[in-house]
């Protein structure tokens, strides 16, 4: 049996797959997109407290996913959550962990969170972290005492970036929403 080791292509152009629903996926797909991370131009850091940013990446409201990168600034904690959805996560800069296990992501390393689990971040490390990730369904906050303080949803995150950009004067992009 072969085994493909790289695709069996060197052609430097587009080729021309041949699909029989190119019509229907060229009116209805939100199509490809490119979203720049690395600058202001897409995205702003949005506040997240006193010591932290999220840079909105995508919403998808008809799964309820989300996807950005969680900057917090400096050591310390971003408060006890428990998820109700999926969350996908790489470690871009510093590093992070839970309280509730015994690793240590750091750049490059990938955290999956499952449904039905609580979670208090901590970074110790003294520029924070940089944390980018896909999440699905809603995450709730809690306090120390357990009570419930807010409900984070697709709609939370689009309410989040969209408040932000009204009250600083920053186009709303429609290149983050699928």
């Amino acid at each position: 049996m072969d085994v493909m080791t790289a695709p069996p292509s060197n052609k430097h152009e587009i080729v021309d797959v041949p699909f029989a629903h190119k019509d229907l996926v060229a009116r209805l797909s939100p199509g490809g997109r490119y979203i720049d991370a690395q600058t202001d131009a897409d995205s702003p850091w949005v506040p997240f407290g006193d010591n932290a940013a999220i840079k909105h990446l995508a919403f998808d409201v008809r799964q309820n996913l989300y996807s950005n990168i969680l900057w917090v600034k400096g050591p310390g904690v971003i408060g006890t959550h428990f998820h109700r959805g999926t969350i996908t996560m790489v470690c871009l800069e510093g590093s992070v962990r839970y309280l509730e296990y015994d690793w240590v992501a750091t750049p490059g390393g990938l955290i999956l969170e499952t449904p039905g689990e609580s979670h208090t971040l901590v970074t110790d490390h003294p520029q924070g972290c940089k944390l980018f990730g896909w999440m699905q369904g809603p995450i709730e906050f809690y306090d120390e005492n357990a009570v419930l303080v807010d409900t984070t949803d697709v709609w939370w995150f689009i309410n989040h970036y969209e408040t932000y950009c009204r009250e600083n004067g920053i186009a709303i992009n429609p290149k983050l929403y699928l």
